[in-house]
Order: C-alpha cells, then sequence, then structure tokens
C-alpha cells in the first residue's frame, strides 16, 4: 500500500479528471476504515522497528570502559 493511499484512502489522481461535488454519506465508515488503515501501518513500522533493533544489537560488542583518571590515546585526524 502507498503511502498515499495509507493517508487519503484512495490512489492518487494522475491526469486532469474533474472532481465529483455532493455529500458523501458514508464519511464515518471511511473514517473508521482509514483510522484501521494507519494503525495497521504504525503496527508495522513498530514491529519492522523491533527487528531492525535485534538485528543491529545482536551484532553490537561491548565498549571499552574508562574511568576517570584514564590515559587514553586521541586522534587529531579530523580537528583542524
Amino acid at each position: 500500500m502507498s503511502p498515499f493511499r495509507a493517508n487519503s484512502g484512495r490512489d492518487p489522481r494522475i491526469g486532469f479528471e474533474m472532481r465529483k461535488k455532493g455529500k458523501y454519506e458514508g464519511a464515518g465508515e471511511f473514517m473508521k476504515r482509514m483510522k484501521e488503515v494507519q494503525e495497521e501501518a504504525q503496527a508495522a513500522l513498530k514491529k519492522a522497528q523491533r527487528e531492525m533493533k535485534k538485528y543491529v544489537d545482536g551484532k553490537r560488542s561491548e565498549g571499552e570502559k574508562y574511568k576517570v583518571g584514564d590515559r587514553v590515546l586521541l586522534s587529531t585526524k579530523d580537528l583542524k
């Protein structure tokens, strides 16, 4: 589903077809359906975030532990 369709509930217009004017009786049903689509999209994004975090955290290693007073060497390569 495209982001446009998830936000508006329809595919984007292509060309110059005229819009129809009138009162839409099913606006409440449309809003309910759109809310469900957006909640589904949010759930899919959160699931993808959890999976990416799990993958990245699995490859991450612990860094060095430094204490106040420890001496370290610093690179000046990127300092001007």
